[in-house]
């Protein structure tokens, strides 16, 4: 039996994101068992860029971190569901991929995961960079990215009120056992497949997702981007994902190399500014009523 993973990034129990992630699972054709991991249960802490985790092959913090990749890795394929707050993904989902680095060492495991992602947000057309952030956390997870998909819906299971939300399902359970997804949204990059495209003027633009750059074109109506591999790839293949992972491992040899430099730059800043500390009173200096 394989086992479906879905990572729930709200905190919201019974919610529209567990409530999808379950859809899709009743969707699938394939016999699986699922396993639902809520993001907000867990001790997550805050990424330190001490970057010991490319050496010792595991993070230093004790937290539920190695817990929550041990059930990221041991997925045959991956459900994640994310709300949208305040025009961008739940900071749940940032928290956990900023401690993405200790990711490097299961590089190999993780490669080629199936993997499909729903974001959901309240109102139609205000997800701001909520699929930017989603489709950023399944490519840097190393995953196989079948389709993404933003469905609307404010109210807890609102989204499975009519039929787009199942409909919707569907066609994630579809691409997430590899049949084909639809892609009848728009143009998406060559590159990676991300949706979310910068505008750099002169038919200049830049996809997000890969930060790789080229050119848009229109005829008869039909958008098509250009975009070509910039020749520093995070996750366009595993020999990609490799040999990034060794040039942050290579960042311990530069840091070595301009020490010196770099401590004499941060004296000429040290003595700058009034530090806000926890428990501190926070100054007035002045107000409008002032002026």
């Amino acid at each position: 039996m394989k086992k479906v993973v879905a990572i729930l990034a709200s905190p919201r129990k019974g919610g529209n994101c567990e409530l999808i992630a379950k859809e899709i699972s009743r969707q699938l054709s394939e016999p699986h068992q699922l396993e639902l991991l809520r993001l907000a249960e867990f001790d997550i802490k805050p990424c330190t860029a001490c970057y010991r985790c490319l050496f010792l092959g595991r993070c230093v913090l004790k937290d539920d971190y190695p817990q929550a990749v041990g059930a990221l890795v041991a997925a045959d394929a991956l459900i994640v569901a994310v709300p949208t707050y305040f025009l961008g993904p739940n900071s749940l989902l940032k928290t956990f991929l900023d401690r993405g680095m200790a990711l490097n060492t299961e590089t190999e495991r993780l490669w080629g995961t199936p993997a499909v992602g729903v974001g959901i947000a309240g109102i139609p057309g205000k997800e701001g960079y909520t699929r930017l952030g989603l489709e950023s956390f399944l490519k840097l997870a190393l995953c196989d990215v079948r389709a993404t998909a933003m469905l609307y819906g404010a109210l807890p299971g609102e989204v499975l009120l009519g039929d787009e939300g199942r409909q919707s399902a569907k066609r994630l359970a579809d691409a997430l056992e590899g049949r084909a997804a639809d892609r009848s949204e728009g143009p998406s990059c060559p590159v990676c497949g991300g949706v979310s495209i910068r505008f750099l003027g002169n038919d200049r633009v830049q996809c997000l997702l890969c930060s790789n750059a080229g050119t848009i074109q229109s005829k008869n109506g039909v958008i098509r981007l250009d975009i070509q591999s910039g020749g520093h790839e995070l996750f366009a293949t595993l020999d990609d994902a490799t040999r990034h992972f060794q040039w942050l491992k290579g960042m311990k040899s530069r840091f070595k190399e301009k020490i010196r430099e770099l401590k004499e730059l941060n004296l000429q800043y040290e003595a700058e500014g009034h530090w806000v500390t926890p428990g501190s009173p926070v100054e007035k200096v002045s107000s409008k009523d002032d002026r």
